[in-house]
């Protein structure tokens, strides 16, 4: 690892990594090079959790493909140096912000969208001119395996490359000097990625997770919302971070909705999900039993069947359900979903403020007022109104947590800025040099209080 790290600071200090033109380049080789092995990863990850190509497609490789071009369109303007206004105190003289980069980053990924989760990060950190050492999630193994095949014989790397391992190779690698910290997985793993960080005082982002919420009220389209939440809920069996974890669904809903879930279940993935070529599996079976403890047979509406040989868990809805029950006691991250219901909406909303800070929130609701008051009220990451788990898509739009869901946000412009450290410069002319702020200071505090109240 220290040899890795070593190579990395030698090649960003040659300075190559910095020009723009270097840059534009990698980012359009690293895209081909997931275009030439698009097979290959629908392999690879049906293979770790039996994931349907066109998720892979859409959830993987096409948010890629969509934030490389991006940044391929906007990287020249936003490396270039900023000018800001000046100040009277200092006229008279011009003003820029410089971003550069930090120097070397580590990012480490997550196992459940293996490839979207460890490259989407890398991307920005590239933009921002860093070298940027990849450790992907050992549990999807496949994935990894490819990753650091393709990446490491096609890429220096001093630029760019993947280390495969554990815990312990993570550990290792946290020890090395580094100039910046990117995770993404869960809040224990984060606090032990901050606690390593904060040793070296390196800068860290974290992009947790937490119990997201659906609220459905009596205004909501109901087979628009089911539609919706059924797909973001059940996509990859529910292991997704932005997933809706529960919903609340007004009393005079709560029972068409739950109907109009299992509708929607069935018509996605047919009487038997595990039959359905479009229905994942969980990730291990570490990961299986976790899940599978969390179903209560006796609150199960539908679902609730499970293969413990081949990691299967149907799609799952559990009615009459409270805070006191076990599976909203932790992030489910897994294709079971909780329906509580609700009379007032006030009532929802301490509820959830009650909790750690969601990563994602998701309202179903046509009342304008009510939209307005659960984005004014309600602390979460990002979320939408009337759909779930799409906002990811746009790379226009910050995406990170709050509080226990996460610490910074990435995506587009904003993952550029992440990875840059902004470099204030002020030039000061030497044709004018006004000698108020000089010593000796005798008489000129009034002067600076008058020259304050005309300003």
């Amino acid at each position: 690892m220290e040899q890795i790290v070593n190579t990395q600071h030698h090649f960003f200090s040659q300075g190559k990594s910095r020009d723009v033109a270097y840059r534009k380049k990698q980012l359009r080789k690293l895209k081909k090079l997931l275009q030439d092995n698009e097979e290959a990863f629908f392999e690879a990850l049906d293979a770790d959790f039996k994931k349907p190509p066109f998720e892979t497609y859409a959830t993987e490789l096409f948010i890629l493909y969509q934030e490389i071009d991006l940044f391929l369109e906007n990287l020249s303007k936003w490396a270039k140096p900023q000018k800001v206004r000046g100040s009277i105190f200092n006229f008279p003289s011009k003003n820029y912000v410089y971003p550069e980069p930090y120097g070397v980053a580590l990012v480490i990924g997550a196992w459940n969208y293996p490839l979207h989760l460890s490259v989407n990060p890398v991307l920005g950190s590239m933009a921002a001119g860093n070298c940027t050492i990849i450790k992907p999630s050992e549990l999807a193994e496949h994935t990894s395996e490819l990753m650091a095949k393709i990446i490491n014989k096609s890429f220096d790397p001093g630029y760019l490359h993947v280390v495969e391992g554990g815990a312990e190779t993570t550990q290792s690698l946290l020890s090395q000097p580094l100039d910046y910290i990117f995770f993404t997985g869960s809040q224990r793993v984060g606090k032990i990625i901050m606690k390593a960080a904060a040793e070296q005082l390196t800068p860290v982002t974290l992009e947790l997770g937490g119990k997201s919420p659906a609220i459905v009220d009596q205004t909501a389209d109901l087979k628009t919302a089911a539609r919706r939440i059924a797909w973001g809920k059940f996509m990859n069996a529910g292991q997704t971070c932005v997933s809706p974890d529960y919903v609340y669904a007004h009393k005079s809903v709560v029972d068409e909705l739950l109907e109009l879930l299992q509708q929607q279940i069935v018509k996605f993935y047919g009487d038997d999900p595990s039959q359905s070529p479009d229905y994942a599996r969980i990730i291990n079976r570490k990961h299986f039993d976790r899940i599978e403890n969390l179903i209560n047979p006796e609150k199960v509406f539908s679902g609730g069947q499970t293969l413990p040989e081949e990691r299967y868990i149907a799609p799952t809805l559990m009615s009459n359900v409270n805070w006191d029950d076990e599976v909203m006691q932790e992030e489910i991250f897994g294709p079971i979903l909780p329906v509580l219901s609700f009379e007032r909406l006030d009532a929802v909303i301490a509820s959830i403020m009650a909790h750690s800070k969601p990563l994602a929130l998701y309202l179903f609701s046509t009342d304008k007022e009510i939209q307005q008051q659960i984005i004014d009220q309600v602390p979460f990451g990002g979320g939408c109104i009337n759909d779930t788990v799409a906002h990811l898509a746009n790379p226009e739009l910050d995406f990170g947590g709050v509080g226990h869901s996460g610490i910074g946000s990435y995506h587009g412009k904003t993952s550029f800025d992440l990875f840059s450290h902004q470099k204030s410069i002020m030039k000061k002319g030497n044709w004018l040099d006004i000698p108020l702020r000089y010593p000796p200071y005798k008489d000129t505090l009034k002067w600076l209080k008058k020259l304050v109240k005309f300003l």
